[in-house]
């Protein structure tokens, strides 16, 4: 999908929150002007269960932004704990580099009943941050092994900067989902992003969900700015 004419990239929105009553509220405004919401560490952990629910009843598909990452069996149950959730989580996730041994467990544990995708490297890191890390050689090649390993392991796809989406799709094919945070619209601040793009060159490179937070969530008016984004992927993919 390399060519934008050819698809639309969905709009996940990152309710990166900690107050459950406002993530749902604000889900339930955003509900039919985007397509999914993502639950992350900010929210699950202030929240729990309880609160995912909240959220996950206003009507939209959730990614559950969890990334697990331990030993295979510790995070079998952890994600088997996961899919108990009611509603479950349309799209799960794990880091990568937990390795084959933990990314075939989670597969297995996941076994079709959500999508399961694995963190490759954070798009808050630069080639400098890998380097003091013990991490030789620039972020692009290192998400591209473990993208490989993902897919070689019976995952999904794959969360990655815009900047290797299209280099992923060449490597793996259209049909290994790529879930891309380190969305700005053209003026807005890059925050704490390192390898960042707009809505439309990540959906240009092939790019299937992109994940935006601030632009949309601190926005004076959230809903006009999901539809403004919105406007501009449609217009671009027809």
């Amino acid at each position: 999908m390399s060519n934008s004419a050819q698809h639309r990239a969905r709009i996940c929105v990152a309710l990166d929150m900690a107050d459950a009553a406002a993530a749902a509220d604000l889900a339930r405004r955003l509900h039919g002007v985007v397509d999914m919401v993502k639950v992350g560490m900010e929210l699950f952990y202030a929240a729990g269960a309880e609160g995912y629910a909240k959220v996950a009843q206003a009507g939209l598909p959730v990614f559950l932004d969890l990334k697990l990452h331990d030993i295979p069996n510790t995070v079998a149950r952890g994600l088997t704990s996961l899919l108990a959730l009611s509603p479950p989580p349309a799209i799960l996730n794990v880091h990568a580099s937990g390795g084959p041994a933990m990314l075939r467990a989670a597969a297995q544990a996941v076994d079709g009943r959500a999508k399961l995708v694995a963190v490759t490297v954070l798009t808050a890191l630069s080639g400098d941050d890998l380097a003091a890390i013990g991490l030789a050689g620039p972020p692009h090649d290192a998400v591209l092994r473990l993208a490989a390993l993902a897919r070689e392991s019976g995952l999904d796809g794959v969360v990655c900067s815009p900047e290797e989406v299209a280099a992923i799709r060449a490597a793996l094919g259209d049909d290994f989902l790529t879930i891309v945070p380190g969305i700005r619209p053209a003026g807005a601040g890059l925050n704490d992003q390192k390898r960042a793009a707009t809505p439309k060159a990540a959906q240009a490179a092939g790019a299937d969900i992109l994940v935006i937070g601030r632009p949309i969530t601190q926005a004076p008016d959230p809903v006009a700015a999901a539809m403004e984004i919105r406007t501009a992927l449609e217009q671009s993919s027809a």
